[in-house]
């Protein structure tokens, strides 16, 4: 049994049909990614600000090593945030200022 071969409005109809489940599934694409950009926007507003001041603390956390200037790629893990009176305060008790971001001249220590 031989089917008849389709005719051209049954083909077109076809691939009408093809049309519209892509662009049903580009417009969930787009609105799957419409929301994680929203939720990473939310995200980084809820965020609080990053420290202005840096303290490096030793391997086990028993003392600052270097105060930093907040952001410096040089803090590595086992820096904290503290506020700008507790690193002048570790400066001048002598903990080290990186001589990265140099937080001595930021603070006014050195000119």
């Amino acid at each position: 049994m031989n089917d008849p071969a389709p005719s051209r409005l049954g083909l077109l109809r076809f691939l009408e049909r093809v049309q519209e489940r892509d662009l049903a599934r580009t417009r969930r694409w787009i609105a799957d990614e419409e929301r994680r950009q929203a939720e990473q926007r939310r995200g980084e507003e809820r965020r609080p600000p990053a420290p202005e001041w840096l303290l490096q603390q030793s391997l086990g956390g028993r003392h600052p090593v270097a105060v930093h200037v907040g952001g410096c790629h040089m803090a590595g893990s086992h820096a904290r945030g503290v506020a700008r009176d507790q690193a002048l305060r570790a400066l001048t008790d002598g903990v080290p200022a990186c001589t990265h971001c140099r937080p001595d001249t930021e603070l006014g220590l050195l000119d």
